[in-house]
């Protein structure tokens, strides 16, 4: 990382993060205390005018691109199917292998766009929570008539990618054969399964696990109706970001206390036993997805591409994930500002995911990299780039979880017990107090355990209401019964059937309504926890197998 501990050392730990992250402290030629060189490429907010510009190379690369045959590893269809056979998700390896993904796609936009310093603008939803007015122009929106020579219908796309993704199944080395074996995928037929939705223990169909999406149908934001609704808006909320943003440690087995999602034994395995995801996975990035997709707005599907794992079809896609690894970056600053560690401190678990083998990245030249181990993307050094941070909301997150670090020993989890599919938490009025009265991160985060609906049923997104009446079914983002929306990415795959637990962190807004109780004196208030369909599928309610929240005094 680019802020290094003799940088802390000249500063102090209360100065702010964004004078530490100023443009002219990034500025192209200049060097660093320590006498190292900055980044070669920056990428920028996309609404600034650098940002603007970069989205012309942009649509000038996906055009080249979709010009190429496909059995070309770089052309459109083909460099997203890396993202439907290997991506991470719910697990530590998520950050770093998107890094990777998107790092080498960078590369390929450079090179076909004839753009030397093109660098993947990065969309702060914090600040624009909603999708920005250039990516509904031209190549920049999946749903222009570019696309439609290969994915009018499925018959049309089927014809066009099918036999070169068996081609492309015939090359694979044993490796690569044995990591997708790991994910459920022994043939190319398999693949092809996710494509179009079939679930072959079913032996049917089901329209919403499709990764093909139909031209007309691949976005469900349009320029007239570009922003996101009231509970996607709440999940890309400063309140969450600082959230996010507040953990010390990278991984934590109490995913409340972790920056990153469970640890497992491979990227392409869930964990043992449960699935954990972090407030960042969880929250902004889970349900920016479905909300593009459609998730809710058109259940049961089918839905568009930012729904499942052909999402990369959806330019928009870049732009979500540079900034996912923007926070990241933001993060790392922010631990290294305070001498924190910024990776796994045992050294059998810093090993084990340092050493992941990643074995499907393509290069510009549409060749594939060979194996790779995480390590290699751990740092923004393995692409040269940087962030123009330009005091957005990323960078005031930060700067206010800065504030007041938490420490792992000043917090400690209260369980709750279990009765009548709903979970009750005796959460100390100290903390409820607390919690009121901070203005950075917040004080109390749950730690919600549900059981994914598998099989036909598909229901994706759950509202967290606390201590709402027996009756209510159904809740808006302004009730104060409202604690957020959990959300699930993509289906279940073959082998990733989530056929366990799953656990969310949650970060409790303010304005609970059971917050605002009397909770004076040194007794406790009590937060029954419940699940409902947040889209309105049958069934409308669903268990709380456990939960418990996270107290961290300030």
């Amino acid at each position: 990382m680019r802020y290094t501990r003799r940088d802390f050392l000249a500063t102090t730990a209360t100065a702010s993060l964004a004078s530490l992250f100023a443009p002219s402290a990034l500025a192209s030629g200049q060097s660093t205390a320590d006498g190292t060189a900055v980044a070669r490429f920056h990428r920028y907010n996309v609404t600034s005018a650098k940002g603007q510009q970069m989205l012309a190379s942009y649509a000038r690369g996906i055009q080249a691109m979709l010009a190429l045959p496909a059995d070309d590893a770089r052309n459109w269809f083909r460099n997203a199917f890396v993202h439907l056979m290997d991506c991470p998700h719910g697990n530590w390896w998520f950050y770093v292998w998107h890094r990777g993904y998107v790092g080498y796609f960078e590369q390929t936009i450079r090179e076909l766009s004839g753009d030397r310093e093109f660098a993947m603008p990065y969309w702060d939803w914090t600040e624009l929570p909603r999708i920005p007015p250039a990516m509904f122009d031209g190549l920049l929106t999946p749903t222009h008539t570019a696309y439609t020579p290969y994915t009018r219908n499925l018959a049309v796309f089927t014809q066009f990618m099918k036999p070169a993704l068996q081609r492309h199944w015939n090359t694979l080395d044993t490796g690569q054969r044995q990591q997708l074996s790991l994910r459920g995928y022994n043939s190319a037929e398999d693949v092809w399964n996710d494509v179009t939705g079939y679930n072959a223990k079913e032996q049917t169909g089901i329209s919403g696990n499709a990764a093909y999406a139909v031209t007309c149908g691949a976005r469900y934001l349009w320029r007239e109706h570009p922003g996101f609704d009231p509970k996607t808006a709440s999940a890309v909320s400063a309140d969450t970001i600082r959230a996010g943003l507040s953990p010390v440690e990278f991984n934590n087995p109490d995913i409340s206390r972790s920056f990153t999602s469970s640890r497992t034994t491979s990227h392409v395995l869930q964990p043992d036993g449960a699935t954990k995801f972090s407030v960042l996975e969880g929250f902004p990035h889970n349900k920016v997805h479905n909300c593009i997709g459609g998730v809710g707005a058109v259940d049961p599907g089918p839905y568009g591409n930012m729904t499942n794992f052909l999402s990369p079809l959806d330019p928009i896609f870049y732009l979500h994930h540079a900034n996912m690894d923007r926070l990241w970056d933001v993060w790392t600053r922010r631990q290294q500002a305070f001498g924190r560690p910024i990776m796994p401190t045992d050294p059998a678990e810093n090993k084990q995911f340092m050493e992941e083998p990643f074995r499907f990245f393509v290069n510009a030249q549409g060749r594939y990299v060979g194996t790779r181990p995480a390590r290699e993307f751990f740092s923004t050094s393995a692409f040269d780039y940087d962030y123009d941070y330009v005091y957005g909301s990323g960078v005031r997150a930060a700067e206010q979880a800065a504030t007041a670090p938490t420490t792992a020993k000043a917090a400690r989890l209260v369980r709750g017990k279990r009765a009548d599919g709903a979970v009750r938490v005796a959460v100390p009025n100290e903390a409820v107090r607390a919690h009121l009265a901070a203005t950075g991160p917040r004080v109390l985060i749950a730690e919600v355990t549900l059981e994914r609906p598998h099989g036909l049923h598909n229901t994706r997104e759950f509202d967290v209401l606390i201590n709402a009446p027996a009756d209510v079914t159904s809740v808006s983002a302004d009730s104060p019964y409202y604690a957020g929306t959990v959300s699930f990415f993509g289906p279940s795959m073959a082998a990733m059937g989530h056929d366990h637990p799953t656990t969310f962190a949650v970060p409790l807004p303010q304005t609970l309504g059971a917050l605002r109780a009397d909770a004076a004196g040194g007794g406790s208030t009590t937060l029954e926890i419940r699940l409902v369909a947040s889209s309105g599928q049958a069934p409308q309610s669903f268990p709380v197998l456990d939960a418990a929240i996270l107290v961290s005094p300030n």
